[in-house]
């Protein structure tokens, strides 16, 4: 038996249940994983809440990145061994002290990623890789707008951005967030509560405006995103922490300059197996130069879940927040 954060009902974070599970061998194409963090995520608060419906039905355990050590191999798999350290991005099932993992999910860290970093980074930065070099490249010179920019994705994207030689603007919820997102590649930050992001954004470029959007928000900052954008531009949604974009008119991409739009997912990016080590290698590669850091500013122990979650959805973090078993 190991300890777990299991949904036995949807709802708020007082849903998520400390309790001890059964977890078994690893069956084909699978290990076992030891685990020493686990990452927390606004997607996780989306499967609580049934916003994502569980693919395992109920109950479930929450969670979808962590990092660890294989303590045991399932049959069919030949690339991973006991002892070895990995990160992965899997399905649901994270918040345990333990888990079963497919092997394909699973990604050897090098020596200068710690498991913590791995637990904070893998999601969000290899959600920030495919961002910034596969849905849309971020070239030298070029505008390019973060929402939530002090956030856990907003803070890596800040910084891999910054190192693209792109002008950085972020909006941000404080002046404590926009004191971070500076020091974390931020050229220009918005205090989006206190002023019109989109107005500021014409101000900052000199009417220029931005050739790509990141906009991890949601409802509350749309479509006013796609007033930042120049014509052919960009707006790359990928999540919703304010609730999700109503379904709107196509037509509005048309009269804002042929914009373009798109709802990417790391689950499309990375599907692949060759796919998911070349996004993650590229990550550890410009972790591992210290090009981009990876702030864990939050640490959890594993039963104090609901507390993290609160903490997350009342935007009273910062960079990654972690559990530890």
């Amino acid at each position: 038996m190991v300890a777990a954060v299991r949904v036995h009902k949807i709802g708020g974070p007082e849903v998520l249940t400390y309790e001890e599970i059964e977890i078994g061998a690893p069956g084909q194409g699978q290990v076992r994983v030891k685990q020493y963090a686990c990452g927390v995520n606004f997607i996780d608060t989306y499967f609580r809440m049934g916003m994502y419906p569980s693919p395992v039905g109920l109950p479930f355990v929450a969670g979808n990145e962590g990092a660890g050590e294989v303590v045991a191999v399932g049959p069919g798999v030949s690339d991973l061994k006991a002892g070895d350290r990995v990160g992965y991005v899997t399905g649901l099932g994270c918040y345990a002290a333990e888990r079963l993992v497919p092997a394909d999910r699973a990604v050897k860290l090098p020596p200068s990623i710690s498991y913590e970093q791995a637990a904070a980074m893998m999601l969000k930065g290899m959600t920030a890789e495919y961002l910034v070099r596969r849905t849309f490249k971020v070239e030298k010179g070029m505008n390019v707008l973060m929402h939530a920019a002090a956030g856990g994705v907003g803070l890596i994207l800040c910084q891999w951005a910054n190192r693209l030689g792109a002008n950085v603007i972020g909006t941000v919820g404080s002046k404590e967030k926009a004191a971070l997102a500076k020091a974390n590649g931020c050229h220009h930050t918005i205090l989006y509560r206190e002023e019109d992001f989109a107005a500021r954004v014409k101000e900052i470029t000199g009417g220029k405006l931005c050739e790509v959007v990141y906009d991890g928000i949601g409802k509350t900052t749309f479509p006013a995103s796609l007033d930042c954008l120049k014509p052919l531009g960009m707006f790359v949604s990928f999540g919703s922490a304010s609730g999700q974009i109503d379904a709107f008119n196509i037509n509005i991409l048309q009269t804002k300059g042929s914009l373009f739009a798109t709802r990417p997912t790391l689950n499309t990016y990375a599907a692949k197996r060759e796919d998911l080590l070349a996004i993650a290698n590229d990550l550890f590669e410009v972790v591992g130069s210290g090009a981009v850091k990876i702030p864990v500013n939050q640490k959890y122990p594993l039963r104090d879940a609901v507390k993290a979650h609160r903490d997350l959805e009342s935007r009273a973090t910062t960079g990654s927040s972690i559990l530890v078993p």
